[in-house]
């Protein structure tokens, strides 16, 4: 899958992803390959992404909105802690 991470002023990250788990404001959402479409926001807490080479990242937000289209995730953020 494809990840990117924007926040106004930059791009937080971008590339090759297996996994996902967001603070979805009705609860925690994990994303996975072949999703169905969804948009949802995000509420505050953390974003963990674990990485093609299976590296695990995590990024700290305070809120925003998450899009996921065949198999392309974007994550729009308010900020990143």
């Amino acid at each position: 899958m494809n990840l990117v991470i924007l926040t106004p002023g930059q791009t937080v990250y971008e590339g090759k992803v297996v996994a996902v788990n967001t603070p979805g404001t009705a609860g925690k959402i994990e994303i996975l390959e072949n999703h169905a479409p969804i948009v949802a926001s995000l509420g505050e807490g953390t974003i963990s992404v674990t990485t093609d080479s299976k590296d695990t990242l995590s990024f700290e937000t305070t809120g925003g909105f998450m899009e996921v289209l065949y198999n392309n995730i974007s994550i729009l953020l308010e900020a990143v802690k």
